[in-house]
């Protein structure tokens, strides 16, 4: 009886005693007591245990990354309303403002169906046709350019600089002198040098990809040589037609009709939904070939898309207007700076795009002088001290880093 161990109800309750004497003495050494578990974040922050995420505090988070979600659209909605009133406001006052004025409710009333005689003759078969023209070859230049600085990821990716807008006026400038084209003719032969000059230019940078500086390199090359046509072409050509083949390459609105808007209106059409729908992957080729293609995305099918879309919008445009300079080049990163996110801002470098054409053409028409400049001049205006900060900023930085 002795040697036998006690096992009985006195020996257990000594036991557990001892056990949550010790249990304590562990709690009061490390401080992880129930105290410190209820604290929960607090112990996590003095190093103490893991972090604890209440329910509070979760649905708080979870509010947070909404609320942190809502406010890029928010604003992007905000400038988006805000750039449409004011390019209402502006082709309302294009439409209103000439040599005959028009007030604005007799422009409404003709608009309606409505109106006199004369202010429908001067609404509907001159002012709105330049007014619409201008409008959708602005929003082409617009979307354009923003495809490709983004998707090429360089802000001199723009179809002007990079020689799409050249293989359209070098042909364009070969049919009218030497073919004797015009109207649709023309229109037709500038979109075709647009595609086929894009294609030189892919081709020609196609190394196992296209990178996006090789792009724009060889584009500019690809450029420098049609221009240097155009200009041999000019030289050989009669006064009066070189004189006009000059207006188109600056790039005019003059005596815009019907007959450019709805073949420009169409192209718009099929490509404003293809652009958008391709314009999807860019994001992700923001981050790079590599990380692009690691996510599974066919980067050269994607890029591919992109650039037929932006080509075909850079060609419809010129063949309606002519090269516009600077309009895809100065639309996109002014979108960009108004709504700061990652993509091309497409909807906002459209607006911005019709704003600045239609803002360039009324000046151009009605405020320096009698002479009616082509739009093209108060575009490069705008254009070429954005082109040149843009080079000197950028080669700032290059020497820097």
């Amino acid at each position: 009886m002795n040697g036998r161990r006690d096992t009985g109800p006195s020996a257990r309750t000594t036991g557990t005693k001892a056990a949550v004497g010790a249990k304590a003495g562990i709690e009061a050494k490390t401080g992880a007591g129930p105290k410190a578990a209820v604290a929960g974040p607090r112990g996590a922050r003095s190093g103490t245990g893991p972090p604890v995420l209440t329910d509070v505090r979760l649905a708080a988070a979870v509010r947070e990354v909404r609320r942190a979600r809502r406010r890029p659209a928010i604003r992007s909605a905000a400038v988006a309303g805000a750039l449409t009133a004011v390019l209402l406001a502006v082709v309302c006052v294009s439409l209103s403002y000439g040599d005959v004025a028009v007030p604005v409710p007799e422009l409404l009333r003709t608009l309606a169906g409505g109106g006199t005689g004369g202010s429908r003759f001067v609404l509907l078969d001159l002012r709105l046709p330049r007014t619409l023209t201008g409008l959708l070859t602005g929003a082409a230049f617009g979307m354009s350019g923003a495809v490709f600085q983004t998707m090429l990821r360089n802000p001199l990716a723009s179809p002007d600089i990079i020689g799409i807008s050249a293989g359209a006026s070098a042909s364009a400038v070969l049919g009218s002198l030497v073919l004797g084209l015009s109207g649709l003719a023309l229109s037709g032969t500038a979109l075709g040098g647009a595609l086929l000059a894009s294609a030189l230019i892919y081709v020609l940078a196609w190394r196992r990809g296209v990178a996006g500086y090789r792009l724009v390199l060889v584009g500019i090359g690809v450029g420098a040589a049609l221009s240097s046509l155009v200009s041999y072409v000019l030289t050989r050509a009669e006064v009066t037609e070189a004189q006009q083949a000059l207006i188109w390459l600056t790039g005019s609105l003059n005596e815009r009709s019907w007959t450019h808007v709805w073949p420009l209106l169409g192209a718009l059409a099929l490509l404003t939904p293809l652009t958008f729908l391709a314009a999807r992957t860019l994001r992700v080729l923001e981050l790079g070939d590599e990380t692009a293609g690691g996510l599974g995305t066919g980067v050269q099918r994607s890029r591919v898309a992109l650039l037929a879309c932006a080509v075909g919008l850079s060609a419809a445009a010129t063949a309606a207007a002519g090269p516009v300079a600077f309009v895809a080049f100065v639309s996109a990163p002014i979108a960009r700076r108004l709504v700061p996110s990652r993509g091309a801002a497409l909807t906002h470098s459209a607006l911005l795009g019709s704003l600045v054409v239609l803002v360039a053409d009324f000046v151009a028409q009605h405020l320096l002088g009698e002479t009616q400049f082509p739009v093209g001049v108060v575009t490069s205006v705008i254009g070429a001290p954005y082109l040149l900060w843009l080079l000197a900023r950028t080669n700032r930085v290059g020497k820097g880093g």
